[in-house]
């Protein structure tokens, strides 16, 4: 399997799953991944919109290879459109295995859609960057 390079972006989130978060093959539950994501998305979302985010859309996912215990998963984000209230982001997932021939793999890509939200729970505008 080829050798593949995760992007440019900031690193969002890196994490090791553990046998608990497996089916009884060894492959880590899409939930645990998809969970995960959703925190990586949230963190250059939460970034523009400087403040709370809240998750109101799961655009697309793909699951592209399984992840097994002990795999070093590691989650890539960017901001790849904003609208007055939301934020949607891409996600990429790479994990690194391999003990005497370490490769590194994508596994999964999303995008999801937050929105920028008050202290009280309602819609607000993203600030104007300077």
């Amino acid at each position: 399997m080829p050798h593949q390079l995760p992007p440019e972006e900031e690193l969002a989130l890196r994490v090791i799953p553990f046998p608990a978060d497996a089916n009884p093959y060894g492959d880590i539950f899409g939930g645990w991944i998809m969970s995960h994501v959703d925190v990586a998305g949230a963190r250059p979302a939460h970034q523009r919109a400087r403040g709370r985010v809240a998750t109101i859309a799961v655009n697309s996912f793909t699951f592209k290879q399984p992840v097994a215990i002990g795999d070093v998963v590691s989650f890539y984000a960017r901001v790849v459109k904003e609208g007055r209230t939301s934020i949607t982001v891409d996600v990429e997932v790479y994990v690194e295995r391999g003990h005497d021939v370490p490769e590194t793999v994508k596994v999964t890509e999303a995008t999801l859609t937050y929105v920028a939200m008050n202290p009280d729970g309602t819609k607000r505008e993203l600030p104007v960057l300077p």
